[in-house]
């Protein structure tokens, strides 16, 4: 088989996908071990904590990777952490060259490992497929930058950007080839976040179907503290991955009943009848969250948006029209001049749905 570093790298980051929303606060990392054009060791990052992609593939590998080549999807480690330095364990096990996609995105790093493994005598080609591994990384590498998550809104609407009927009704605007790829983008983020009125109207589980062995925190904000406390992200098995925020005002008993669930809790700055999201999303950001998928609803949608902190949009289109007695998708919102700009990252039909991938405009946004 006729293998390149860009053959490599694909595969490599195969591997790496397999570790998408579980690794936080780490990125997801694949890596292989090549020998005489044959892969002989795999590995990609499961968990943080756990034992890197490098490593992995090298243990794969066993006696063979030495003299082999590692290629890997980021710059290997080259700090001590929960784990040993990546780099020690590329030259202990003497491998001859590494093939990496792209540099680590904290400046304080990029490029010490590579600098690492060449004074250590071994071959180091760089920027293979790069592209396609920054974008693996790109809710790590937003959080390391800004110190805050990076969101993707999800919303499904109809042609004239309605989410709900003048009743209120959602159920079903988007169709059910749509809704399993909303499954899928549940697995790939650490965090769910959805609106009041969702959790009060749907009463959603917002776990992933099927979950696949990822079980993603559900955030909830409840500001005055009057959400049902029958709620299924408060009762379900997975009470325990449910982040409620809360103001600074809702009583100690409320707390103590949500605490009682195994539900934590976050109380938050306010500003009059308003969260304070940027502020909340750097506490977030402090505990190592880095990709939240918020699903809506309008409200929550506007807030993100005029707060400058959505990053992605998947915007789901129905071809239905609901007229203007409907819920549109966004609140009241900005003059032309001032309108927030998406470029489109890709667009697929989904059944009868057109689904579009979106990320910002601006060059300075990841």
């Amino acid at each position: 088989m006729k293998t390149t570093p860009e053959s490599l790298m694909r595969e490599a980051l195969a591997e790496a996908h397999k570790g998408l929303g579980l690794t936080a606060p780490n990125p997801a990392v694949g890596a292989l071990v090549v020998k005489n054009g044959e892969i002989i060791g795999r590995g990609y990052h499961h968990r943080a904590g756990k034992p890197h992609a490098e490593p992995l593939a090298l243990r794969d590998a066993g006696e063979a990777a030495k003299g082999a080549t590692l290629v890997v999807t980021l710059e290997p480690c080259s700090t001590h952490g929960k784990t040993p330095p990546c780099t020690e364990a590329i030259q202990q096990a003497g491998i001859r060259k590494v093939i990496i996609g792209c540099t680590d995105p904290n400046p304080a790093h990029a490029g010490r490992g590579l600098d690492i493994l060449r004074s250590a005598g071994i071959e180091v080609e760089s920027g293979v497929l790069e592209d396609e591994c920054r974008d693996l990384i790109r809710a790590f590498a937003h959080r390391q930058l800004t110190g805050l998550p990076y969101v993707t809104l999800k919303l499904a609407c109809t042609l004239d950007g309605r989410i709900a009927d003048a009743k209120g009704r959602s159920k079903w605007i988007s169709g059910p080839e749509s809704r399993d790829r909303v499954q899928a983008l549940r697995r790939e983020a650490d965090a769910i976040l959805v609106g009041t009125e969702t959790v009060r109207r749907d009463n959603p589980s917002l776990m992933p179907r099927p979950r696949r062995g990822h079980a993603p925190l559900r955030i909830i904000p409840d500001r005055q503290g009057r959400l049902s406390l029958k709620s299924q992200v408060f009762t379900d098995a997975h009470a325990a991955r449910t982040l409620c925020l809360l103001g600074r005002d809702v009583s100690p008993t409320r707390l103590k009943k949500l605490e009682d669930l195994g539900v934590s809790t976050l109380q938050v700055s306010t500003r009059g009848d308003h969260l304070q999201w940027k502020t909340i999303l750097k506490q977030l950001g402090q505990r190592g969250i880095q990709h939240i998928l918020c699903e809506g609803g309008g409200q929550l949608a506007s807030a993100l948006l005029k707060a400058d902190l959505v990053q992605e949009l998947h915007w789901v289109l129905s071809p239905t029209l609901l007229g203007q007695d409907a819920r549109p998708a966004i609140g009241p919102g900005w003059s032309l001049d001032s309108a927030p700009a998406f470029r489109i990252v890709s667009r697929e039909e989904f059944g009868n749905d057109l689904w579009l991938q979106l990320r910002v405009a601006a060059a300075s946004r990841l």
